[in-house]
């Protein structure tokens, strides 16, 4: 009987061990668990420089496209295909969110349709002075411009077209 109480402490020592050793092989740790909530982006069309104007051109007898670059002037000068007068323009956009953020520039729409009631162009080919984006000063304000292409067919009809395009702004 002795000998049955020995191996039976011997049991409940070596049993107590392994309850031991399982519990000490569990173990926990934390992380830290964050968000930042970004300042709501807006842009705004500045009302005193709110248009993308191509000026006045006089068709021809060939196609041509007219550039506007991002600082409002003529890209490439004015196509030998048609003759441009007046002044060109590009819109300004302000932006305000986050400081010192990324944000992208994109377009609703990859083009536009200018009418003048009955005839129409295409611009196309938008274009920012930030390449598509835009870093937010310390304040969280910013400023692009926006330039495009438009395709003038040959003997367009005479008339003002206009139209719309709009931007959107996005956190990277």
């Amino acid at each position: 009987m002795s000998k049955i109480l020995r191996y039976a402490a011997a049991g409940m020592a070596m049993a107590s061990l392994g309850v031991a050793s399982t519990a000490n092989a569990a173990t926990s740790d934390q992380a830290d668990v964050t968000a930042e909530i970004l300042t709501a982006l807006s842009v705004a069309v500045d009302p005193a420089d709110n248009t993308l104007d191509f000026g006045q051109i006089a068709p021809g007898a060939s196609a041509a496209t007219v550039v506007v670059a991002p600082d409002g002037t003529l890209a490439g000068g004015c196509p030998a295909a048609v003759i441009c007068a007046g002044s060109t323009n590009a819109p300004s956009f302000d932006v305000v969110g986050n400081p010192n953020a990324l944000v992208y520039v994109t377009f609703t729409n990859a083009s536009e349709t200018l009418s003048n009631g009955t005839d129409s162009m295409t611009v196309d080919t938008f274009t920012t002075d930030g390449s598509g984006t835009l870093t937010l000063d310390g304040a969280g304000v910013g400023e692009f411009t926006v330039g495009g292409s438009l395709d003038v067919a040959a003997s367009q009809a005479a008339g003002v077209y206009t139209g719309t395009l709009e931007v959107n702004v996005a956190y990277n």
